[in-house]
């Protein structure tokens, strides 16, 4: 008896644990969700599920079906709006490297997702918790459960915060033809001729690091540095093309 009422008393508190830190993760991440129960289901594994069948749980899986497709359309419509110059075999191929599983792994790291999954023991003492397909399956999840809770309008601006200014930054500037589209831009408003110069080549032989200058007509339109002269001028040319957006 007595290890029966220990038991309800441990499995009270670790609900009441849990349901704190997925309150805390909504003030953190700026979103109260009225259904709480769809916030929970993003984060709820089958191996919990398989390990409970006595309450009514439901795993992420449907959640995940949901949360690819919202993620194809808002990045596809961000990237459509943001990278006019761009063809649209260039706009796939950076959508799947936005989309891939070592960037959703990113996205969810950086939040802590791992830190609120519903996992069922065997899963957890395999290392389930930090596994970068379930942590890639969650973060997409999670998404399906707030497009379900708030629709569009307020998955979009949670992808500002964790997704958009990456793509501006240039995390993902290795599918990114920066260059091309400098070139592009300049040919299409006739502005003149571009002229990329190395600045400066600084550090040792093994960590070399690039300063490259690019600009038109001789003036400056933008610098960057990179481990090598062409991933320098990508990065000058990507601070050109915002530089002429601004102007423009």
């Amino acid at each position: 008896m007595r290890k029966t009422m220990k038991d309800r008393e441990n499995r009270r508190l670790k609900k009441q644990q849990m349901d704190e830190k997925f309150e805390q993760f909504q003030k953190e991440i700026g979103i109260t969700f009225s259904k709480t129960h769809l916030l929970k289901q993003a984060f709820t594994h089958s191996s919990y599920v398989n390990e409970h069948r006595k309450k009514p749980h439901e795993d992420n899986e449907r959640l995940e079906f949901l949360g690819d497709a919202v993620l194809e359309l808002t990045i596809s419509h961000y990237l459509y709006d943001h990278f006019p110059m761009m063809s649209e075999g260039e706009l796939t191929k950076l959508r799947a490297a936005i989309v891939c599983e070592p960037s959703l792994v990113g996205f969810a790291t950086e939040w802590k997702f791992g830190d609120l999954i519903l996992l069922g023991k065997g899963e957890e003492m395999t290392g389930g918790r930090t596994r970068p397909a379930l942590l890639a399956d969650v973060f997409e999840a999670f998404i399906g459960a707030l497009y379900l809770d708030q629709g569009i309008d307020q998955v979009v601006p949670f992808l500002e915060k964790t997704i958009f200014p990456k793509i501006i930054a240039g995390a993902f500037s290795h599918v990114m033809d920066f260059k091309s589209q400098l070139q592009e831009t300049v040919q299409k408003n006739g502005n003149g001729s571009l002229e990329y110069r190395i600045l400066e080549e600084k550090g040792p032989a093994h960590n070399r690091e690039f300063i490259s200058m690019v600009t038109i007509n001789g003036e400056e339109l933008g610098v960057g540095s990179g481990r090598s002269k062409k991933e320098a001028e990508q990065h000058a040319a990507q601070m050109a093309l915002g530089k002429l957006k601004d102007i423009t």
